[in-house]
């Protein structure tokens, strides 16, 4: 493939991703499913955290999918549209799974959500309730774009943020951790590649599209159905 169509290609993925985006941030908005109609099913209990804000129906197509599997999929509402930081969100998890005496659970995350999670993981209370998790477009190592935002939401995405710093020196919970991203992600140009973890990577590109692919659903149903 030549140069030009590389750019061609990934200026494709660009405007589908932005597109599959503002879909459904304007579907959220008239959405008012009760998310409490997700919580049968005698399958791995499984918390969906979303990414930057988004709130948990951003990523209800996936949610149902689970949820038409057997499980029962839990979302967090204290997180909002998940503006708060790192820290602050990962309690609100760690409160959840222990105020619903959650076991054997699979975290569900989607970009600052799979920090969240990783977070949960290596510092909460409720670290021993937790399966694992499968991350999508998760920034682990931070993004280089971060340094140029002007919001302080988002620019505790810098590699040098010190939860990020943490979070990557951290190899304990990388084993139990699906990473599963593009072939290029516009909002994290460095790739979401975590060591020690499954590492998958997608044969399309873009940051929040990626929700929709089959691999998404494969990897999350592989580690959710085992014994």
């Amino acid at each position: 493939m030549t140069r030009a169509a590389g750019v061609l290609r990934k200026l494709a993925w660009w405007a589908a991703d932005y597109a599959y985006a503002a879909i459904w941030q304007l579907r959220s908005f008239a959405n008012r499913t009760d998310p409490a109609t997700f919580q049968t099913g005698v399958g791995t209990p499984i918390v969906v955290i979303p990414g930057i804000w988004e709130s948990w129906k951003f990523m209800q197509p996936l949610i149902t999918s689970l949820h038409d599997r057997g499980h029962p999929v839990h979302v967090v509402q204290l997180l909002r549209h998940n503006g708060r930081p790192v820290v602050d969100a990962a309690g609100h998890v760690d409160d959840y799974l222990e105020q619903h005496a959650l076991d054997d659970v699979l975290l569900v995350a989607h970009s600052k959500g799979g920090l969240i999670g990783k977070y949960v993981m290596v510092n909460g209370r409720s670290a021993p309730r937790l399966r694992g998790m499968v991350a999508v477009a998760a920034p682990f190592n931070g993004s280089f774009y971060a340094r140029f935002m002007v919001l302080p939401s988002l620019r505790i995405f810098s590699p040098r943020n010190m939860v990020i710093r943490a979070l990557t020196q951290d190899l304990r919970a990388n084993s139990r951790i699906v990473s599963v991203f593009g072939q290029f992600d516009p909002h994290i140009p460095g790739g979401s590649r975590l060591d020690g973890a499954k590492n998958v990577r997608l044969d399309t590109g873009g940051h929040f599209r990626v929700l929709a692919h089959p691999r998404v659903i494969a990897e999350i149903a592989q580690m959710a159905e085992r014994p």
